[in-house]
């Protein structure tokens, strides 16, 4: 019997980690997951995403974008409407928290609502220690005696 492990469900919800499930993805997707709401994950340029959540129904200050270390959370709660009668009732109106983990230096830069749509910016901000430079190769000899093995060093006449 062959078990393979599934990284879909953590390749929808991290963020600059996807070199990394490339390498490692089976290539199935994960079922009996909750994708309320719907979203989408766009990579904008080499350190630049955006998510986008289909937030159809809830207004601005019934959702809550909370950014802690390493981590995105966005939940959603609305208000039950008091003296309603649906006949049908197509659009989801349920609480909802959608968490998303963030790889290292990667920074959530602004959120916009707008038809229905929640897009948050992320940006990837490696620090200048961390970021590749290039070192010169000098053209001067190295000063000093240079000894690749002991036993050279040995058979080298000494200063008496």
């Amino acid at each position: 019997m062959r078990s393979a492990f599934d990284f879909a469900p953590y390749r929808r919800s991290t963020i600059g980690f996807d070199r990394l499930f490339d390498l490692l993805e089976s290539g199935t997707t994960g079922a009996g997951q909750d994708n309320y709401p719907p979203f989408d994950l766009q990579r904008l340029d080499e350190n630049r995403f955006r998510i986008s959540l289909a937030v159809a129904g809830f207004a601005q200050g019934d959702i809550d974008i909370t950014a802690q270390q390493n981590q995105l959370i966005v939940s959603g709660n609305k208000a039950e409407e008091d003296g309603a009668s649906y006949v049908h009732r197509g659009i989801a109106n349920r609480s909802f928290e959608r968490r998303f983990g963030l790889a290292d230096h990667i920074k959530v830069n602004g959120a916009e609502l707008k038809d229905g749509l929640l897009q948050i910016e992320l940006v990837r901000e490696i620090p200048e220690a961390m970021k590749p430079r290039k070192i010169e190769i000098g053209g001067g000899a190295i000063e000093g005696p240079r000894h690749d093995t002991i036993e050279a060093a040995a058979n080298e006449p000494s200063e008496a």
